[in-house]
């Protein structure tokens, strides 16, 4: 019997020890090593890629160096070191869960089956997965691409979506995954094949890049409702969650978000001085002045 409750015992103070170590988690990891690493992706224009000298940076990776500071003043440190580590669809949620990255910068949907495994803060856009393809094509809606070959990036929603609309209307499509953006872009370029399917911002920034942007299209039909972004972080770090969240929902309703919004969306960026003319829309101010991480795309 004493056996027994001593085992339960050290079981018991195992837990509170794991649930200390979560609370604690990313801060303390944070001021101990003082250094905050950042998980960035290369080619999510304008949220977060590399630009000509293969710095990371974007919209995203603007506001999560606002994260930064709220880090470092939360933590009152004189300094604290910014790292990056390059992050892929396949990559991101295993980076973030095994503690590599702390805050994962780009363009991640926010749903329900991700929050399983990790967590998000409040949501910096908004957007729909649709397809793009070349005008020459003539398709200009879903069941245009009956028959047909598209790709999709490996460890999106997009190709879930695809493959269940695919299904869903026994269109036939051939679904190809290709390791991340600009690799997918380019099968579409190359006609490998017809339609590229992803998040609508993510194409219209690819066509903005391209070669010849008026040699493409968007068509409005879209493979899902309008869905949240947003800043990806460890699951069950409340401490740390609370100073994300704080300091997202503080910049998202200052002046400053509409400055940010406009530098990246309505202004030219860098490498080629592109501007995406992506007007702030009713629903991303609703979400500006009430902040929410919600991965339900009902409430916005």
């Amino acid at each position: 019997m004493k056996t027994w409750t001593l085992v339960a015992a050290i079981a018991i103070g195992a837990v509170a020890a794991t649930g200390a170590s979560a609370q604690e988690g990313v801060l303390k990891k944070i001021k101990d090593s003082g250094a905050i690493t950042l998980g960035y992706r290369d080619s999510s224009i304008p949220f977060s890629y590399l630009d000509e000298n293969q710095k990371p940076v974007g919209y995203a990776m603007d506001i999560c160096l606002k994260i930064v500071d709220a880090v470092k003043k939360e933590l009152k440190l004189d300094k604290l070191e910014v790292k990056y580590n390059p992050v892929t669809s396949a990559t991101r949620i295993p980076l973030i869960a095994n503690g590599t990255v702390d805050l994962e910068c780009g363009s991640t949907t926010n749903n329900v089956d991700r929050q399983k495994q990790v967590a998000f803060t409040n949501t910096h856009f908004l957007t729909a997965s649709r397809f793009v393809t070349k005008k020459s094509s003539g398709i200009t809606n879903i069941e245009g691409l009956k028959g047909k070959t598209v790709v999709s990036t490996a460890g999106t929603t997009n190709i879930k979506q695809v493959n269940e609309v695919n299904n869903q209307k026994k269109l036939g499509i051939t679904v190809l995954p290709a390791k991340d953006h600009a690799e997918a872009f380019l099968m579409v370029e190359t006609d490998r094949a017809v339609a590229f399917v992803m998040d609508d911002i993510l194409l219209a920034s690819l066509v903005a890049s391209s070669k010849t942007p008026d040699a493409y299209v968007i068509p409005e039909d879209a493979f899902s409702l309008p869905e949240p972004y947003g800043i990806m972080l460890r699951k069950g770090d409340d401490a740390f969650k609370k100073v994300v969240d704080q300091a997202t929902a503080d910049l998202y309703k200052s002046p400053e978000m509409k400055t940010l919004y406009t530098k990246w969306f309505q202004s030219a960026i860098p490498p080629r001085g592109l501007n995406l003319n992506v007007a702030l829309g009713k629903s991303m101010e609703k979400q500006f002045a009430k902040p929410s991480d919600s991965p339900d795309p009902s409430v916005y």
